[in-house]
């Protein structure tokens, strides 16, 4: 029983890494397919027994130390589409190059429990991404893209489903892939992408 009060003691000294998670601020979003990159920080949080309540860089904020190093874990309050100005804050303060912040949002190409993790690359018509991308002048994020299911038919209203929320069924599977992407988000802070790939990609 005694874990639960464990607090983790972030290493000292400063910000090595920077842990996004993508979402929108509010009740009414809470635990819907667009929200997966805020599920993913909050499970890290979980997992090394820390909180991210903190208000900064227009977000909340924690702080735990992963692979031995401090890091800094962000949910943007900015809403979606303008994710870039709390990513950019944080990272300028910091003064952090992409390659040590990584992203973790959801991707809707991706079945439910399914991860997909990339050193860099384009937003993939991810809107928060593609703010960040803009914003920032670079494509060169690490990112973890956390699967929602598709639209269960084409001419279903995109908005519409990624701001539904999971069955049963997909939010057991989606527990198991915010496991694993917590575990990837480990090995990726000590060096170890490849690894994570290799293990985690599906």
């Amino acid at each position: 029983m005694l874990r639960l009060f464990q607090k983790n003691n972030p290493v000292s000294g400063p910000v090595e890494f920077l842990l996004v998670g993508l979402g929108n601020p509010g009740k009414q979003y809470e635990n819907t397919r667009h929200n997966a990159g805020f599920m993913a920080v909050e499970r890290i949080a979980e997992k090394h027994h820390t909180e991210i309540k903190r208000l900064k860089f227009k977000g909340l904020v924690g702080e735990c130390s992963l692979a031995g190093k401090k890091v800094l874990l962000l949910k943007p309050s900015t809403f979606m589409n303008l994710s870039g100005q709390s990513v950019k804050e944080a990272m300028t303060f910091y003064k952090l190059p992409p390659e040590r912040v990584i992203v973790l949002y959801d991707d809707i190409n991706l079945e439910p429990g399914k991860l997909r993790i990339r050193r860099k690359g384009s937003d993939g018509g991810h809107n928060g991404m593609k703010n960040i991308i803009y914003l920032s002048g670079s494509d060169q994020f690490p990112r973890i893209r956390l699967g929602v299911g598709k639209k269960p038919h084409p001419d279903y209203n995109l908005a519409d489903w990624v701001l539904s929320r999971f069955t049963p069924q997909e939010q057991k599977d989606l527990s198991l892939a915010l496991d694993n992407a917590a575990a990837a988000v480990e090995l990726m802070v000590a060096g170890n992408t490849d690894k994570a790939m290799n293990l985690y990609n599906s």
